[in-house]
């Protein structure tokens, strides 16, 4: 039976996974002067959320339904172009494993954390949770959708002193988008590993090698 206080729990802001230290690309957005304000934050949310957590949704949806893990980790390889994102994402699965495991002790997680000892991506590892938490493939998407622009937006209080009134203001705007994400990716999850979505934003991926490459960054991604 899902809980509707374990999917609070996953979701929240402050549960140890190791989030708030990646920006999710809008340190480099600032950067470069894409985001400015509250519109330019919610432009750029808004085309993460369709392009890579859409993709990310759908593993997410798919490792709550108990699919392969192999087989989605090789997915999530296959559509993260970026070897720095490809490395960020398996740091925060290790670190979203640790609090995991810990939170909601299960052998399905134990088995994930064997098999993938650098880390499996987080996609794969946040939907593995979800199972475990007791809560649906739909949960795991709606998650996901939910960190992929609220990561951007806590980043980018920080970047710019934003009015965290404002960044509050832009996720609640993107609410039916998010919900329309999450039972896309929730449904596409439901036809297998093959029909999982693999949209992609080429310019995160761009940005994001070249942020690696930063000697000073607030930010670890």
């Amino acid at each position: 039976m899902t809980s509707r206080s374990a999917l609070l729990v996953l979701a929240d802001g402050r549960f140890p996974a190791g989030g708030h230290a990646h920006s999710g690309g809008a340190e480099a957005a600032v950067k470069a002067g894409r985001i400015t304000d509250a519109a330019g934050l919610e432009a750029f949310c808004r085309g993460r959320l369709h392009t890579t957590g859409l993709t990310s949704a759908g593993l997410a949806a798919a490792a709550a339904l108990g699919l392969d893990p192999y087989e989605l980790d090789a997915a999530a390889d296959a559509r993260t172009a970026s070897p720095a994102l490809r490395a960020a994402a398996r740091k925060l699965g290790r670190q979203l494993m640790r609090a995991a495991r810990a939170t909601w002790p299960s052998p399905e997680l134990d088995a994930l954390a064997a098999a993938f000892p650098r880390g499996a991506h987080q996609p794969v590892v946040l939907g593995t949770t979800a199972r475990a938490a007791g809560l649906g493939h739909e949960d795991a998407a709606h998650c996901v959708a939910y960190e992929t622009v609220g990561g951007p937006a806590t980043a980018a209080v920080r970047l710019l002193s934003l009015d965290p009134y404002q960044a509050t203001a832009v996720l609640a705007r993107l609410a039916p988008e998010m919900d329309r994400v999450a039972a896309r990716a929730a449904a596409a999850a439901r036809q297998g590993v093959d029909a999982l979505p693999a949209a992609s934003a080429p310019l995160l991926d761009l940005t994001a090698e070249q942020h690696a490459t930063w000697p000073v960054r607030l930010f670890a991604s």
